[in-house]
């Protein structure tokens, strides 16, 4: 989310600098429109046109991969001038005009896959995407509704999303939210990211998406499911170890 442009400059600037010094390839994302809060009181970001310049401003100076969220078919060339990675919100995942003007832009799509999906119906999504002339297609798991206000996460849906033919990305942080558990605001367990995410690597994803923020008790957005900036470097290097393992590559150190 962005809160502001001082802030998602700094947040990338910082995440930038450790991703390259630990040699992990990095994707800065951040949205300009929260479209599906929970409630009215929450914040929503800055809009599709001051969200994508403060985007570009960081792209340009960073020289860093930006992804991005869009919520509507009108949104996506708009969004695809600036983001590298067109970014399918789950709720939206079987929207057919979005996926399709997604496509279209060229750029890589990225279905974040819906809390009421089986892992094999995900295909169904993607093929929306390649039937359009754009075989980059990403899927991002970010748990499963399981009863009120909780998600849990199969890990073998890794591999069996895998086995279809694109790669497979790891929503830790979103998969530890509550939702709608906190009367308007969605709550969350940020103290199982480690150990949540770690399942995860060494089920073999290719990637992990992680909330994170310089102090997650004031964030505007997923404040309780967030992980403290100053907690990821070691995060990074435990997962990089399990990649190692889990891939054969040895380990890293």
């Amino acid at each position: 989310m962005i809160e502001s442009e001082p802030q998602a400059a700094d947040l990338a600037t910082r995440l930038t600098d450790l991703t390259r010094r630990l040699r992990v390839p990095f994707i800065f994302k951040a949205s300009y429109d929260k479209a599906n809060r929970t409630s009215n009181r929450s914040f929503r970001g800055p809009g599709l046109t001051e969200g994508l310049r403060v985007l570009a401003a960081i792209k340009s100076r960073l020289q860093v991969p930006i992804l991005t969220d869009i919520h509507e078919p009108s949104q996506a060339a708009m969004a695809a001038e600036v983001a590298d990675v067109l970014q399918i919100p789950a709720f939206l995942c079987r929207q057919t005009d979005l996926l399709v003007a997604a496509a279209q832009t060229g750029r890589v799509v990225n279905i974040k896959k819906g809390q009421f999906l089986a892992p094999d119906d995900v295909k169904h999504a993607v093929a929306k995407v390649r039937d359009a002339g754009n075989p980059r297609v990403i899927v991002t798991e970010r748990g499963t509704s399981f009863g009120y206000h909780n998600l849990v996460v199969d890990m073998r849906s890794f591999p069996m999303m895998r086995e279809q033919g694109f790669p497979v990305v790891f929503d830790v942080t979103h998969s530890l939210q509550l939702p709608g558990g906190g009367d308007g605001v969605t709550t969350g367990l940020a103290r199982y990211i480690e150990p949540l995410a770690s399942a995860g690597v060494a089920a073999g994803v290719d990637g992990v998406f992680l909330e994170v923020h310089d102090d997650p008790p004031r964030a505007k957005s997923d404040a309780q499911n967030a992980l403290r900036l100053d907690r990821l470097e070691p995060l990074l290097r435990r997962l990089m170890a399990l990649d190692a393992i889990a891939k054969g590559t040895g380990v890293h150190g």
